[in-house]
């Protein structure tokens, strides 16, 4: 439903747009004109002779009269020019003359036997703006114009009477939104080309296709109004080559960027056909460049490559392919092809509507809306390109985020080694006189009264403990995987549950096992026993009194997931990120020697161990190990 909203909304805004723009052209155009000339007589000729005096163009009997809204008359068979006979107003004393559009190639503007205007093209760009002073005008006199052109001809629009400056005004308003439009796209890209050279390789080549694309397209506007023709003329093989010049550089830049922003499509046939634009566009410039400089010798080959047809397929070709391949990834989810393919909408809606009242003028009238479809459409190649940099930030600073976790596992894993190379010198070294005490100790408690007993068992007690102590440095820096054989996980864990039964009962607490036969894993049972019953002590001892251990297990062919829950005091979130940490505990009397022996059994083991907890809830231990078969 919201689709449909936004699709009728834009559709609203487009034919809003259209008629407000013929609105307000029709009303600027009636402000600066004083009177308008919207009827006069046409003549139809076998050939061009600009010599023709007003005496033999009267004896003519073929004139046709038309009107300025009449839709173009029919161009007989071996026509190749026209004259125009126009009857200037007697009122009109003092006043300009404004043509705004002429099409032709070449034009004589006569009054009587003097030739007020005159003007000769030797490129293809037909459309003329002509405009008259008052000081080279008889008024209530008939002008005469001569016209030549092999394609489209005559006066498109109205003839205006008015103020020089004010009729000058209008033309140059008329023309203005060309250059505003084009010389932004200009800018832009030009800017954005600069911001190229800060880019890096892989994102460079998308950002100036974009920018050529950009850039061409401000090139085509410029140069496709007709401001630049009427009032620079002279330079006018310059401006048609560099509309065909843009329009090379646009085909295959476009194609590129849709290659590398939305997909190759069905194929890779968007990358064959881009290959082809490529060469095609490169003999287009070649020939262009070269008929140019020698001065239209090659004209006949530059024409046939560059003809509006020939050109034209191309480019039906190329956005048949592009929006259907942009549709097939929008479908798909692709969010850059949904933005490409309502860019493409909007410039296709304008484009149609045109295309629409160009067939209904006859072809007598020239294309303007697509300009502001274009701007709609780099619109949405910009929004593509920008929503793909902030993907690419986003990536950036995840990656940044896990750089930091990394560096964080890389400095643990160094103070890990720098420890247990600590603790496997120092327990060394240690263990051997504690042991010689022990035994002194030992034969003294076997010889002593019983008064000094006490005092004796306190010291092989101590002894014990320390030699326990040192015994976990040992496992924590050489842990060793043992005997490996297959391990039944629940034949193990009633093992563990009887060796702690008794302490669980002492605390008041309950303990419950539930874990499938058929759960297999590889390691060490003495090593697991160790690692699980550190995990379980922890529990038993976080209970307080009463309270219960859940232990689970779960697993398929990959892995075995075995949990251990109690309903404890639970650990602030701060405790629980330095869990495994060197000589870290939460104990009064803790080493933390305990869980890092544990983490280390685990590792051994190929496992993985995570706690989740809630102080005053509990905490939940998830130990995870390759799954194996029975053996």
């Amino acid at each position: 439903m919201k689709g449909l909203v936004k699709v009728v909304a834009t559709v609203f805004v487009m034919v809003v747009a259209v008629f407000s723009v013929f609105f307000i052209e029709s009303t600027n155009n009636k402000k600066s004109a004083e009177q308008t000339i919207d009827e006069w007589q046409i003549l139809w000729m076998n050939h061009f002779d600009p010599e023709m005096t007003v005496e033999q163009l009267e004896k003519e009997r073929d004139w046709i009269s038309v009107r300025a809204d009449d839709k173009a008359v029919e161009r007989p068979s071996g026509a190749v020019a026209q004259w125009v006979k126009i009857k200037t107003p007697a009122s009109s004393e003092g006043k300009a003359m404004l043509f705004k559009k002429i099409y032709g190639y070449d034009i004589i503007v006569k009054q009587g036997d003097h030739k007020i205007f005159e003007s000769h093209r030797e490129y293809k760009y037909a459309i003329n703006v002509v405009l008259l002073p008052s000081e080279n005008l008889d008024h209530g006199e008939t002008i005469y114009l001569g016209i030549r052109t092999p394609n489209r001809i005559g006066i498109q629009s109205g003839v205006y009477i008015g103020d020089f400056y004010n009729l000058h005004n209008m033309y140059v308003k008329s023309s203005l939104s060309d250059f505003i439009i084009g010389s932004s796209l200009m800018f832009i890209a030009f800017i954005m080309l600069v911001c190229a050279i800060f880019l890096n390789e892989e994102y460079a080549s998308t950002w100036v296709a974009l920018c050529l694309v950009i850039l061409s397209c401000g090139f085509i506007m410029i140069t496709y109004s007709s401001f630049l023709y009427s009032t620079y003329g002279e330079y006018g093989k310059v401006y048609v080559a560099l509309f065909d010049f843009s329009l090379y550089i646009l085909l295959p830049s476009f194609t590129y960027f849709f290659e590398k922003v939305i997909g190759k499509g069905y194929k890779a046939v968007i990358t064959k056909f881009r290959m082809f634009q490529f060469c095609y566009s490169s003999i287009g410039i070649t020939l262009v460049v070269v008929n140019y400089l020698s001065h239209n010798k090659i004209y006949g080959l530059y024409k046939l490559v560059s003809s509006t047809q020939l050109l034209g397929v191309i480019m039906i070709i190329q956005f048949v392919l592009l929006i259907a391949t942009a549709i097939t990834y929008a479908v798909k989810g692709n969010k850059e092809a949904q933005i490409l393919s309502f860019g493409f909408a909007i410039f296709a809606g304008l484009s149609l509507i045109e295309l629409f009242w160009f067939y209904f003028k006859a072809g007598y009238y020239d294309l303007f809306l697509w300009k502001w479809g274009v701007v709609s459409f780099l619109i949405s190649l910009i929004v593509i390109m920008g929503k793909r940099f902030a993907r690419n930030h986003e990536q950036i600073v995840e990656y940044s985020k896990q750089l930091e976790m990394f560096n964080n596992e890389l400095q643990r894993s160094e103070k890990m080694e720098i420890i247990s190379e600590l603790a496997a010198s120092v327990a060394h070294e240690v263990r051997n006189p504690l042991q010689v005490t022990r035994g002194f100790l030992q034969l003294l408690s076997e010889k002593n009264s019983s008064s000094n007993q006490l005092y004796l068992n306190m010291a092989l007690d101590e002894l014990d403990r320390a030699a326990t102590i040192i015994t976990d440095f040992l496992t924590f820096a050489k842990p060793e995987a043992g005997k490996v054989t297959t391990l039944n996980v629940l034949e193990e864990f009633i093992h563990i549950e009887g060796i702690l039964m008794p302490l669980v009962n002492l605390q008041g607490g309950k303990i419950s096992v539930h874990i499938p036969s058929d759960l297999y894993i590889k390691g060490n049972s003495s090593k697991f026993k160790q690692a699980f019953i550190n995990i379980i002590k922890n529990s038993v001892e976080a209970l307080n009194g009463e309270g219960e251990i859940e232990i689970w297990a779960h697993g398929d062919a990959e892995q075995v997931n075995i949990h251990i829950k109690d309903n404890g005091e639970g650990m602030d979130p701060e405790v629980l990120d330095r869990l495994g940490e060197p000589y870290f505990s939460n104990k009064t009397k803790g080493t933390g020697l305990g869980l890092m022996v544990t983490f280390r059994i685990i590792e051994v083991m190929k496992g993985e161990i995570s706690f989740t907890s809630t102080k005053g809830v509990g905490t939940e231990v998830c130990v995870r190990f390759p799954s194996t078969t029975k053996s």
